[in-house]
């Protein structure tokens, strides 16, 4: 049996999906291109968009169906750069009234907008949409593929993404040239220009380079499951001679 070095792809792009944000929206049928999109994504994975009056979307009736696009980025230094693209097509819903105030809370958390105090306000004002997923396309980095909403949505991202992504902060803004050593070593070759691209339980994954990026991945010798051996491992790496 092969040793598991990667998340499942589902995992994966649940824990993509919870890190991006909607940049556009298109409608079925409809003439003219996708429109800009502003909002989140909730705790099940599904998009929420914000709408605002005059939005196409803000008196959709019949629940449209609508391909959204989510995009996680991650910055290294100066530099933004795209994770992954999800492309989410499902019918679109207004969120229920009681779920609305939950909603806005969580979606402002990882993308917070001034506008969606207006919508707590229950005035004539913007709007929160969700999307009732049908499948999801990805593409991240050299793979791509679908997923239908059973596998999407009955999965869920990697239950260390929290410390994951602190872990991986740090290590980029305060050890690059312990990083650097320790691949150097690893490979037996120098190996300039690395950063700590993705951390999960099942491994880490270093990009060396920002325009024409080499990825190299580093599995854990067992899955991790705790933030503290995460930890380690993460300083073992950092110590390797």
């Amino acid at each position: 049996m092969q040793p598991v070095t990667a998340p499942p792809v589902p995992e994966r792009v649940r824990t993509l999906a919870a890190t991006a944000a909607p940049t556009h929206v298109s409608i079925s049928g409809a003439d003219g291109p996708a429109t800009p999109a502003r909002g989140g994504v909730d705790g099940a994975g599904r998009p929420v968009l914000l709408v605002l009056p005059g939005d196409p979307l803000y008196d959709a009736r019949d629940e449209p169906v609508v391909t959204v696009d989510l995009t996680s980025m991650r910055f290294l230094g100066e530099h933004e750069l795209s994770r992954g693209l999800l492309k989410v097509q499902g019918w679109v819903q207004a969120v229920p009234a009681d779920e609305v105030r939950e909603t806005a809370v969580e979606i402002a958390e990882r993308c917070p907008d001034e506008a969606l105090f207006e919508v707590l306000e229950g005035t004539r004002g913007p709007r929160l949409l969700r999307v009732d997923v049908g499948r999801v396309i990805y593409l991240t980095g050299p793979e791509s593929g679908v997923l239908d909403a059973e596998e999407y949505l009955g999965a869920t991202p990697d239950p260390l993404m929290g410390e994951a992504e602190r872990m991986l902060h740090h290590v980029n803004g305060a050890h690059r040239r312990q990083l650097e050593a320790a691949l150097s070593s690893l490979l037996a070759a120098p190996v300039p220009g690395a950063w700590l691209w993705e951390l999960d339980r099942f491994g880490a994954t270093v990009r060396c380079g920002i325009d024409d990026p080499t990825l190299i991945r580093l599995p854990w010798p067992s899955p991790i499951g705790d933030a503290g051996s995460l930890e380690h491992a993460v300083r073992c790496l950092l110590c390797h001679h």
